[in-house]
């Protein structure tokens, strides 16, 4: 299994191409739902917050800017309620009928908070906040639920997913999930090894794409959010087979026991058993997209002078470019273009990195040196993250072809290697900092770093990224490996 783990990505049929073609984009997920509502919420609620006060205490003569303040307060105190109590999964907002009372819950408290500030007019300005709040929830909640039924039933808050195994268990899979009445996963495709006497091309309609190792190149390239293994429970060494190399793949992997007496919109009692789960989820590739762009844009200012001085020395050093583009592996092993300073004679450039960097290697320049000694030559690599390449914090991306000292090819020397391209790489990260950077001159210096990749991924949290962004300057101090 880990060799179908580890094959290159292959061409896909002219199927597969054509289903492709509609997945290139992510699909609507929660989190964005839950932002448009908050900001549709917050303005619209801080009015009728702002008119509350003002046709209850014309007598008051509150400045616009402070009562303007107050309502505001309040109207992200509600949607800050809202939002803590999943008050805005697509579930609720499409039912008035459910939606309604939790609005009326969330203003309430900064409705009564607000009237205890004004005890000689609290009746008027709670009779009037809730005569302004309904005239504004009303509305608010029907026109949300008609508009989310709409999104609910083009299918565009679906749960992309493909079948890995075909047959009858495929079958039975497809026809359960078309007889649930709230079923939210759309199956594109099959894939299977198998003939295709045991294992049909079609199967109700749903074609069969290709075998485990197309699986593998079209969840690569596609933003498919699950694999649903549909094979027989008891075929239990087939099924590890098959998990150990879908683990490389930054989605939700369950095995399929379908049931019609079971309901996907009840996680507890679903027909599908969850075997690995994506931590790497819509919410967090946003909060982290924010970190990343947030940071980096600040990493900038005090970066572009150094980053100045660095192109001149390296222009008066040698001849050549400035810059160095490399490929390597990103995200969901989608190959990226990263760029740093050149640190190498020009004619000796190595973008396939095909020899690997040693100590006192002859071709890399004077000012070179200092500048892989300090990585000062990653800061380039800035840019990368402000165009979504790279995030600041990650496993580090290895070049497409890179090997160790004695020419082993990093996925021979370790044993699912690429299970670290479940999240998108990095300009530092959870290995680098604790001291595993620079030459892979023994295999457990390459194993070593793997084992903190995996820490850092299966670990991953806001908190921790801030933790490794602000030992990374510590860490290179010890410049030891950095040649």
């Amino acid at each position: 299994m880990n060799d179908l783990a580890e094959t290159p990505q292959v061409p896909l049929s002219e199927a597969a191409e054509l289903v492709l073609g509609d997945l290139r984009q992510p699909s609507l997920a929660q989190i964005w739902i839950t932002c448009v509502a908050v900001m549709i919420d917050i303005p619209i609620l801080g009015l009728a917050f702002w008119f509350a006060q003002y046709a209850a205490l014309p007598a008051l003569e509150f400045s616009p800017l402070a009562a303007g303040a107050v309502a505001l307060v309040a109207a992200v105190t509600a949607a800050t309620g809202l939002t803590i109590t999943s008050s805005y999964a697509s579930r609720i907002l499409r039912s008035p009928l459910r939606s309604l009372p939790r609005l009326a819950v969330a203003v309430a408290f900064p409705a009564v908070f607000m009237s205890l500030l004004l005890p000689t007019s609290a009746p008027a300005f709670l009779f009037s906040a809730m005569i302004a709040l309904a005239c504004a929830a009303l509305p608010l909640r029907l026109g949300s639920a008609a508009m989310l039924n709409w999104i609910f039933n083009m299918r565009l808050l679906d749960r992309r997913a493909v079948i890995a195994g075909g047959g009858e268990h495929a079958l039975s899979l497809i026809r359960g999930l078309r007889k649930l009445p709230d079923n939210d996963v759309r199956v594109y495709g099959i894939f299977d090894d198998r003939d295709d006497i045991r294992s049909p091309t079609q199967v109700l309609g749903v074609p069969k794409l290709g075998g485990y190792t197309d699986l593998l190149t079209f969840a690569r390239s596609s933003e498919i959010d699950m694999v649903i293994v549909a094979l027989p429970l008891k075929a239990e060494r087939r099924i590890i087979w098959l998990l150990d190399a879908l683990r490389v793949l930054p989605v939700e992997v369950r095995l399929s026991a379908f049931s019609e007496d079971f309901s996907f919109a009840k996680p507890e009692q679903s027909p599908l058993i969850s075997a690995i789960q994506h931590n790497f989820a819509a919410e967090c590739r946003l909060t982290k997209r924010l970190f990343d762009i947030f940071f980096a844009s600040i990493a900038l200012i005090p970066a572009l002078p150094i980053m100045l001085g660095a192109a001149i020395a390296i222009r008066l050093d040698s001849k050549g470019p400035i810059f160095f583009h490399q490929r390597r592996h990103g995200y969901s092993d989608r190959t990226i273009e990263i760029l740093k300073f050149r640190s190498m004679y020009h004619d000796s450039a190595d973008p396939n990195a095909r020899n690997v960097v040693t100590r006192g290697d002859p071709r890399v320049t004077r000012v070179g040196r200092i500048l892989r000694r300090t990585s000062i030559d990653e800061l380039p690599q800035l840019f990368n993250v402000l165009r979504g390449d790279l995030s600041l914090v990650g496993p580090r991306p290895h070049a497409i072809n890179a090997v160790s000292s004695q020419k082993e090819r990093f996925t021979r020397i370790v044993d699912g290697y690429s299970a670290r391209h479940r999240l998108p790489p990095g300009i530092t990260g959870w290995a680098q900092i604790n001291g595993w950077r620079g030459e892979i001159d023994d295999p457990e210096k390459l194993r070593a770093r793997f084992e903190h990749d995996l820490y850092y991924i299966e670990n991953w949290s806001i908190w921790l990224d801030l933790k490794i962004l602000f030992r990374t300057p510590l860490s290179l101090l010890d410049g030891r490996s950095a040649y």
